[in-house]
């Protein structure tokens, strides 16, 4: 066995986001700008205060007959020139509509629906719609075609589907959107073509199957709108996607996952999830990155606990499995790039934010479940003050001088079977006052043994936990780290190797608990001890 205080190949965490949007995020066109009547206004006056100079703009609507029609939504953005800020949602019952606009480009969508709903929808767009005269311009359901993207399950039932198109000029991107809640969309390009590349378009449809859900998204980069999509994607060209719901306390209710691409503005797709169930998804891997979020159930009188799991990777073929609300429960840094430090120094203010009861995956909750949170600070071993709240959050005044300081967190978390779990963090570290923010130099140790959803591990079985190290140590290297184990509470503690980046151990008897504590100090010699009584139970 190796030296426990030796690390061992420790690995790094993987990194994570921690942003998170809704599963239904917000699409808003820009603010309506009413059309204006031709017989009131001269097309190529400028008017007297020196406004821009404003043309028509007459717009033809055509039904799937080739009849004039007043089931029509017609919007028009400005994207640059004068009219780079106007935009406008005109309408005429017979059909034929003028507004009257500044010069300049902009982008035109129309939303065509016939008297039978059934039948479904048009949408046609023109990204590129340049106003430099009196211009007239045909909306004609007859030119679009269908979009087809659905799986090849049979009997898979369609849910819900969005379109988006961005439309780039002069460094300025408009968009426009449709949503559809029944199948049947038929879409359509108008007008010239646009600059190349200058044009995206994605198109998200939503089913529900038998043993799975699916959540099909496509991009396309181009220099015109769509006109038509076909994809039926057979099952070895999806990724799949499980989420499952842990439920180590035993709480009861049901929790809500949801899913979507991780680029652009999309409807997601939700559905209800019972604790120790799992979710499946196939998703496709054009549509690129993918964001997964999981709301545990709701206690009395305290909002849904969120964690979420964002921007991952997909493959054709391959499974990932994302598992929120499960022990141990613990620290958890982030590491992107940009991410908000754990620990700030500010002039005299010290500040600590960090998520103390992150759970087994290092996924950061929303809103914590704990009973008591304390948070100390020590400066040259006398106490500056305690702070009480949200667990791992907390601000202290002192002193500029140089000095060593101790910071120590603790929140007491768990119900029913997790009853007495305690997470608890001390850094050491010397600070003093400088001419600019500097972050603390705080460490984290995280512990991710293979669990149950309910939060237990086979009893009297040798276990490998690994252990990940991160912050200031996994930046500047690891001096000595040590891991111990606990089957009383934290009452005695055994040291256990750690070899490979794992600790090694047996668990106890059936119904026994596992706590584990950790101290490291890192190569500039500030240190921490991290503790965590009554981290998993056995069965």
């Amino acid at each position: 066995m190796n030296d426990p205080t030796t690390p061992q190949s420790v690995p790094r965490p993987t990194p994570r986001r921690t942003t998170r949007r809704s599963a239904l995020r917000t699409l808003a066109l820009a603010g309506v700008l009413a059309g204006t009547s031709l017989s009131t206004l001269n097309p190529t006056a400028v008017a007297a205060d020196g406004a821009p100079e404003t043309y028509a703009l007459t717009i033809r609507h055509l039904d799937r007959a080739g009849t004039a029609t007043s089931g029509y939504r017609t919007n028009i953005t400005g994207i640059s020139g004068p009219g780079a800020d106007a935009s406008a949602a005109p309408y005429d019952e017979s059909g034929t509509v003028t507004v009257r606009l500044p010069k300049g480009r902009y982008l035109l969508d129309s939303t065509l629906q016939g008297a039978d709903p059934a039948a479904g929808t048009d949408w046609v767009v023109q990204p590129r719609l340049d106003l430099d005269r009196d211009t007239a311009v045909t909306v004609d359901a007859r030119t679009t075609a269908p979009v087809n993207v659905r799986p090849q399950e049979t009997g898979a039932r369609y849910l819900h589907s969005l379109a988006f198109v961005e439309a780039t000029h002069e460094g300025t991107t408009r968009s426009a959107n449709i949503m559809m809640a029944s199948d049947g969309l038929r879409v359509a390009h108008l007008g010239p073509a646009a600059e190349s590349g200058s044009v995206k378009e994605w198109i998200d449809t939503y089913w529900s199957g038998e043993r799975a859900d699916y959540a099909l998204g496509y991009t396309f980069t181009s220099d015109r709108a769509l006109t038509g999509l076909v994809r039926n994607p057979a099952p070895a060209a999806l990724a799949t996607v499980k989420v499952r719901a842990a439920n180590p306390s035993g709480a009861t209710g049901t929790g809500f996952v949801d899913i979507q691409p991780s680029a652009g503005p999309t409807v997601g797709l939700s559905q209800s999830l019972a604790p120790l169930a799992t979710a499946t998804f196939l998703v496709t891997p054009e549509r690129g990155r993918w964001d997964v979020g999981y709301a545990g159930p709701a206690a009395p009188e305290t909002p849904p606990n969120r964690y979420s799991e964002n921007g991952f990777a997909v493959r054709a073929g391959a499974t990932t499995t994302h598992t929120f609300d499960n022990a141990v429960f613990g620290p958890a840094l982030d590491p992107a790039p940009g991410a908000r430090p754990a620990g700030l120094r500010t002039g005299d203010t010290l500040a600590l934010d960090i998520p103390l009861l992150a759970d087994g995956e290092g996924h950061a909750p929303s809103a914590p479940r704990f009973h008591a949170a304390t948070t100390t600070l020590h400066r040259d071993g006398v106490l500056i003050g305690t702070r009480n709240g949200a667990p791992g959050r907390a601000e202290f005044t002192t002193t500029p001088g140089r000095a060593a300081y101790k910071l120590t967190a603790t929140a007491t978390h768990g119900s029913g079977p997790t009853a007495g779990g305690r997470v608890t963090a001390s850094w050491t570290f010397t600070s003093a006052a400088a001419s600019r923010p500097a972050e603390l130099p705080l460490s984290t140790v995280r512990f991710a043994p293979a669990l149950a959803l309910d939060g237990t591990a086979p009893a009297g079985t040798l276990v490998r936990v690994p252990v990940t190290v991160g912050g200031a140590a996994d930046r500047t290297g690891i001096r000595s780290l040590a891991v111990s184990m606990s089957t009383d509470g934290g009452t005695t503690w055994t040291k256990v190797p750690v070899i490979d980046g794992q600790a090694g151990f047996r668990t106890p008897g059936a119904g026994g608990t596992v706590s584990l504590r950790a101290e490291l100090t890192d190569t500039a010699g500030n240190t921490l001890t991290q503790t965590q009584p009554n981290a998993f139970r056995t069965r």
